[in-house]
């Protein structure tokens, strides 16, 4: 593939700092790019993604879809070919995970119910 015909695109995270830029080809998909950043996250981040479906990204204010190719996502920005792209990047733990925690978590709890009368 020309060299010309390759998107470059960096992540900025929660706090601010950035994972790439990378280039990619205009067939990669969204899911492609998310194992991509699993792989590339910092090791001293306090949030971590566990795997690509923890992360969410979002372009031009859109949750792109795991499916959508990176092509598809630049559209808004066709007149900016050379430019990097920034694309955001949310953890989001898998939603299976957390109700499971939550149950640990409320586990220990016991429900007592007492009533005043003044």
């Amino acid at each position: 593939m020309p060299e010309e015909d390759l998107v470059e695109l960096k992540f900025r995270l929660y706090d601010g700092t950035d994972i790439g830029p990378f280039r990619y080809s205009p067939a990669s998909t969204v899911a492609m790019l998310k194992e991509r950043i699993v792989v590339e996250w910092p090791k001293d981040k306090k949030i971590a993604p566990k795997a690509a479906n923890d992360v969410k990204l979002i372009n031009a204010g859109k949750i792109l879809e795991n499916s959508k190719t990176v092509g598809q996502c630049r559209i808004p920005f066709g007149e900016l070919s050379k430019s990097v792209i920034t694309m955001h990047v949310v953890v989001q733990p898998s939603l299976a995970k957390a109700k499971t925690e939550k149950k640990v978590d409320e586990a220990p709890r016991k429900n007592i119910c007492a009533c005043s009368i003044l």
